[in-house]
């Protein structure tokens, strides 16, 4: 339906967009490429009268497993992101506010795990609805803290946002929906037809309510100091480049995920 390389797209209702990241064998890692297809894709859907909302869901066993750790992230970026330290946070920042400045909603749908940027992605979005036996973690902060789009504390709170921040644990999608994450978890063989339930809801209200109703809430979310604290939260990632445990990182970024992951109470690994 779309010409993409790294997305699929369908309309499985009238006003409903959906689509999918394709890259299974990757376990859907989001490459800059594919990142560059998502926000074009997303952008078309507000452009095009015919679709009132949009859903992103993963191909094959998960949502996705994150930032692809084996691709040049800042290669031919969507954005321009000024130089210097946290220039990548500074990146992933933009990428996401971009879904939060769309005029339509769009609807995450989270399967299998989402791990480290994949969580970044769906909190992006502005409904989250999730399996309850998929996992959702950021590892990350056990090797190269703190995170590249800092949204545990506004969208968590202290508490929960602290635990998740200084453990690196994973949740499930019912103790997702419980701390805020998620809105709703539902059985997995439920989770496709709930959430395309909620998508045709959505799509049967005027687009341009819903389009002042989405901007209403973000605006307040705005006021209350969210984008702010996000964005400071750049700085702190390029301040936390400069500890020992960043350069190890980065001597093996893959590889060190992948050890952060395989720690006990963590799901899946970042590609």
């Amino acid at each position: 339906m779309s010409g993409y390389e790294f997305l699929l797209v369908d309309a499985p209702a009238e006003g409903v967009r959906r689509i999918t990241l394709n890259r299974p064998e990757k376990r859907n890692a989001i490459s800059t490429p594919l990142r560059t297809e998502l926000l074009d894709a997303l952008r078309s859907h507000d452009n095009d009268p015919d679709v009132r909302v949009s859903v992103i869901r993963g191909a094959g066993t998960c949502f996705s497993a994150g930032y692809d750790l084996s691709s040049p992230l800042m290669a031919d970026p969507p954005f321009y992101s000024a130089p210097g330290d946290g220039q990548w946070a500074r990146q992933a920042g933009d990428t996401w506010f971009s879904l939060w400045d769309l005029a339509k909603p769009v609807i995450a749908q989270i399967h299998g795990y989402a791990i480290a940027g994949a969580t970044e992605l769906a909190s992006a979005c502005d409904l989250v609805y999730i399996a309850e036996d998929a996992l959702v973690s950021y590892p990350v902060v056990r090797v190269a803290s703190p995170p590249d789009w800092q949204y545990h504390t506004v969208l968590l709170g202290l508490r929960h946002a602290m635990e998740l921040m200084l453990t690196g644990d994973a949740i499930d999608g019912v103790e997702a929906a419980r701390i805020g994450f998620a809105n709703r978890a539902y059985p997995a063989d439920r989770l496709e037809a709930e959430v395309l339930a909620v998508a045709v809801r959505i799509a049967g209200v005027p687009s341009e309510l819903t389009q002042i109703n989405k901007r209403s809430v973000h605006r307040a979310f705005d006021i209350w100091g969210a984008r702010a604290a996000i964005r400071a939260g750049t700085e702190l990632q390029a301040l936390a480049a400069h500890t020992e445990a960043a350069a190890r990182f980065r001597a093996n970024a893959l590889a060190a995920v992948k050890a952060a992951s395989a720690k006990p109470a963590t799901g899946g690994q970042e590609v």
